[in-house]
């Protein structure tokens, strides 16, 4: 039986078609430098694995058709019957393109197969539900693809973990998503991790982190484009700095990177020039024209902190400003803070009063009151104030006296 006849031969009459699951795994990784991603662990399990427990699930699938590397084919082999993968397996010598690898497979299933369901391997978060979904879908309409709406949420908190992924396997230590990131999580660190990742402050949520994680040998690389500059920090702690300039230094469009000098050098083959470290140091940070006026006002700000009294007494400041607005918040029977008391931010105070039109109203009469940019962020709502470096004692004091006002006229 030829392909197209498999693909588009008559339906028999019966509760559901026999479909084969067709497993694209045999790339190259050359955006992970080569090494076989779908063998990466994601939490304890290969990707792979996780890809095909999935598959295995899936009340509507027959069999399962893996075209893989052909130095692999033993090793997919053993890893399914290692992880108990019920349904009948073949494992196939993929192609040079994964168009190849998927007609390879699909010309390997069996003779009774009526639908195929295309998967890549190095999709593991599939689920069986949404599997089954697709291919009942196609039984009615004879082809389907799913298509996911993707939620603010994954957009906005889960942008560094979607653009990770593009360059190798990501462990999410610690989440407090069920929360809705009102605290900074729990977390387990992997010990053969090649970095460990965190974001110092969090600009949406209002939360910070008050200890820095313990991680031994392997390098901490940490974001701290919203609260650099606002308190001291070891650095020698970190692998890794980066920071965004436009809360407290300067204009959008400059970065400050710190890197531990050991850890240069280490870039992926396709890692662009300008994110590559050791080119950076190399060239005097200057591999394309820099941000000129946006460098002349943060040195302007480096001065006016050193003139302040250092990082150490904006620190000082900020612990002052924040108590001011927290201390209120939690006396307030109109207000609430969001964030959990342990890991509220500094830099960003987030509230709300719990009914969405009275939100609306104390942002209008704040702002005609002169304390402008007081909405929350469009995910959570309700209302934020950021209080940077740049913000004096006497305009956090202004907004807890207006609240105090708003509080008793509502």
């Amino acid at each position: 039986m030829s392909l197209l006849q498999k693909m588009f031969g008559k339906r028999r009459k019966q509760t559901r078609p026999y479909c084969a699951a067709l497993i694209a795994a045999a790339g190259s990784s050359t955006r992970y430098g080569g090494e076989n991603k779908l063998l990466q662990p994601l939490d304890g399990i290969p990707v792979l694995v996780r890809t095909l427990l999935a598959i295995d699930s899936a009340q509507g699938i027959d069999e399962i058709i893996i075209a893989a590397r052909e130095d692999e084919l033993l090793h997919d082999a053993e890893l399914c019957k290692a992880f108990g993968i019920r349904k009948p397996v073949k494992v196939i010598v993929g192609g040079a393109t994964r168009t190849e690898s998927v007609l390879r497979a699909a010309l390997e299933a069996s003779s009774e197969a009526e639908f195929f369901a295309v998967q890549d391997g190095a999709r593991p978060l599939v689920t069986p539900a949404l599997i089954d979904e697709v291919i009942a879908a196609a039984w009615t309409h004879l082809a389907a693809a799913p298509a996911i709406p993707v939620r603010d949420t994954i957009k906005v908190a889960h942008n560094a973990l979607v653009e990770a992924q593009k360059y190798g396997a990501v462990n999410v230590a610690g989440s407090s998503r069920a929360e809705n990131y009102t605290h900074i999580p729990d977390y387990t660190l992997s010990p053969d991790a090649k970095y460990v990742h965190i974001t110092t402050n969090n600009t949406i949520y209002g939360t910070r982190w008050d200890h820095i994680p313990d991680t031994g040998d392997v390098p901490l690389v940490a974001d701290m484009s919203s609260n650099i500059l606002s308190e001291v920090y070891d650095v020698r702690k970190f692998g890794v700095i980066y920071a965004g300039a436009q809360k407290n230094v300067a204009p959008a469009g400059v970065v400050i990177l710190i890197v531990r000098e050991d850890l240069l050098g280490r870039a992926l083959p396709i890692t662009p020039k300008v994110m590559d470290f050791a080119k950076l140091a190399a060239a005097d940070s200057m591999l394309n024209t820099p941000n000129c006026f946006g460098i002349y006002v943060a040195g302007l700000t480096f001065k006016w902190i050193k003139a302040q009294g250092g990082v150490a007494a904006l620190e000082a400041r900020n612990i002052e400003k924040a108590k001011l607005l927290y201390d209120y918040l939690d006396e307030s029977k109109l207000f609430t803070g969001t964030a959990q008391k342990r890991d509220r931010s500094r830099m960003n105070v987030t509230f709300v009063t719990g009914d969405a039109a009275l939100d609306a109203k104390f942002v209008k009469e704040a702002a005609a009151q002169g304390l402008v940019n007081l909405k929350g962020h469009r995910i959570v709502g309700g209302m934020r104030a950021s209080i940077y470096n740049a913000m004096p004692v006497e305009g956090v004091q202004k907004l807890v006296d207006f609240m105090k006002q708003f509080e008793t006229e509502n």
